[in-house]
């Protein structure tokens, strides 16, 4: 097309423009805030509908990957992080609990064991996507874990059966598997861990088994608080008559931004007459590291209540 063609064109079109009927002008010109109004309104759901998706992806913030490799690979916590607990399911009728989280026969206990029966049903406790479905025979038996929209991931051990496939999206309250007795366990039951970037975080700081509830609608985790809050929410919602340490140990996590499950640093809450040799010998270090630990001497004398580092 050469530009005299253009040009005639383009003087045909603004004649048409031009000669619309008055009414039709009128028309369009009432009709165009209707038409900004609808783009605001729209724009609105837009954001919004972007608002809610990102709430309820959390997860994509913690994890790179979505690997069905491992169980758990541990990562660097945040300082802090809200967790979102509306929307759940309890994952078992059962207020039974049988074992708390904690330090149980010299080893770390990184769950709650909830009494369940075998063939009980097991269900989700929040809307998610089942990531890993197997066998462990020294550990978790028959297991099934779930990544959260709110960033957790829960682990449900010693299935007797797994209902679900890698993969495959799950809402909360939906069947997941049967209780059982598989893998390294004494009985059957229900082993249940909530884990924020691969560390084990105590479920009692969210789920109430007993009272079949969640603690509140959020739980907020604090590096600077989680182990004190940690201990509180096994006297109040764990094992009866249990507070899940030995009543003159408690642990704690190091200063150095590792993750917890690292190490643990471990203490001693001094009783009536205890001395640094008698603590030593409880705890099977040498009085010269406990010292060392402590920053102390000797000849320290030691009060009551005292917490001396061990470990």
């Amino acid at each position: 097309m050469n530009l005299k063609k253009i040009r005639t064109l383009a003087i045909v079109t603004l004649m048409s423009i031009s000669a619309l009927p008055i009414v039709g002008q009128d028309l369009l010109a009432r009709q165009a805030p209707v038409d900004r109004r609808m783009m605001a309104v729209d724009t609105f759901q837009l954001r919004k509908l972007i608002s809610r998706e990102q709430a309820q992806s959390t997860a994509s913030d913690l994890y790179d990957d979505f690997s069905n490799k491992f169980a758990h690979h541990t990562t660097a916590l945040p300082d802090s992080f809200k967790i979102n607990l509306k929307d759940f399911c309890m994952p078992t009728p059962s207020r039974v609990i049988t074992s708390n989280f904690g330090s149980r026969w010299g080893r770390m206990h990184k769950g709650l064991d909830v009494k369940v029966y075998i063939g009980d049903t097991i269900r989700a406790a929040f809307s998610g996507r089942i990531r890993v479905v197997r066998y462990e025979a020294a550990g978790y038996g028959n297991y099934v874990v779930i990544r959260h929209n709110n960033g957790l991931e829960t682990i449900y051990g010693h299935l007797s059966k797994q209902l679900v496939s890698e993969n495959e999206e799950v809402r909360a309250g939906e069947p997941i598997g049967l209780g059982g007795n598989t893998g390294r366990s004494t009985g059957s039951h229900l082993h249940f861990e909530t884990r924020l970037c691969g560390v084990a975080l105590n479920p009692a700081l969210m789920f109430d088994f007993r009272n079949q509830d969640v603690t509140n609608d959020y739980y907020v985790f604090r590096k600077s608080s989680y182990e004190r809050e940690s201990l509180a929410a096994n006297k109040e919602r764990g094992k009866i008559g249990s507070g899940g340490y030995s009543s003159d140990e408690v642990i704690g996590t190091p200063n150095t931004g590792e993750p917890m499950e690292s190490g643990f640093v471990r203490y001693h809450k001094v009783k009536s007459g205890e001395t640094l040799y008698s603590i030593a010998r409880k705890r099977g270090v040498s009085v010269d590291k406990i010292c060392d630990l402590n920053h102390i001497g000797k000849d320290v004398r030691l009060r009551p209540g005292q917490i001396i580092r061990y470990s």
